[in-house]
């Protein structure tokens, strides 16, 4: 039986990274896009040419619960019982202090990346959790070390946000532990991603990275490494763990 994998905001950067690797290392991959059906559709067409995969390209807004449904039942209909999830999908917006931060910004930034965790997470427990008559699996979050060191002056919603993914992580892999399901994450930052145009200074790495021990930025080839170890039998005895992917910082 083919392991499946379903990568959520993998259309571009630490996702579309991860959804490659993972092909190469066999597994069926689904692709989860929010608006970019182009760029999702060519990383399917290239891991089904270079790695010989079963991949699919599947829509969903993964903050509303209807849309996560239809997609995991996608999912079971056209790959099979899901073994693996990688929590990625989120947002980040334009560099402001808090005292300039308004509402509407932070029920965007805590519904985009929060509220998909949950109910991805939820509705793969109920496929791999042996009380449901699963057979395990893994869940990696892709959260950031910007919960750790706040991102003052930037981004401090945003690293609230990892945050609240880093308490689920410890909590959700202790509740499921017994139900041979392992729950990890990732904390990147200061990779090569397109997410900081998004919050308005596509330059933002090189600008920083004097301050990074290791003297440069990350790529999200990098990150997907670390996903996929563990998300692997090579981390069998990891659960409500962390690997931080900073540079050093």
């Amino acid at each position: 039986m083919d392991k499946v994998i379903l990568i959520t905001g993998a259309s571009r950067g630490i996702g579309a990274a991860t959804a490659t690797l993972a092909a190469q290392r066999g597994y069926a991959v689904c692709v989860n896009y929010l608006k970019n059906q182009a760029r999702a559709e060519a990383i399917v067409a290239q891991i089904k040419t270079t790695a010989g995969a079963k991949a699919i390209a599947v829509q969903a807004d993964v903050s509303q619960e209807a849309d996560v449904l239809r997609l995991f039942q996608t999912v079971d209909m056209e790959l099979g019982v899901i073994s693996a999830l990688v929590n990625n999908a989120g947002i980040l917006e334009t560099q402001m202090r808090v005292d300039e931060m308004d509402a509407a910004r932070l029920s965007r930034i805590f519904a985009s990346n929060l509220t998909p965790y949950f109910l991805c997470a939820k509705e793969a427990i109920k496929r791999m959790s042996n009380r449901y008559g699963g057979k395990g699996g893994a869940i990696v979050n892709v959260s950031s070390a910007a919960s750790r060191l706040g991102s003052a002056g930037e981004y401090v919603d945003y690293a609230a946000s990892k945050g609240a993914i880093d308490t689920l992580t410890i909590g959700l892999s202790r509740e499921v532990a017994s139900e041979c399901i392992r729950v990890n994450a990732v904390r990147p930052a200061f990779i090569y991603t397109d997410i900081h145009s998004d919050g308005g200074e596509a330059g933002r790495v090189d600008r920083i990275k004097s301050s990074i021990p290791m003297q440069r930025g990350g790529t999200p080839q990098e990150v997907a490494q670390a996903i996929m170890w563990l998300l692997s039998d090579e981390a069998s005895y990891a659960t409500g763990t962390f690997i931080d992917l900073a540079g050093g910082r």
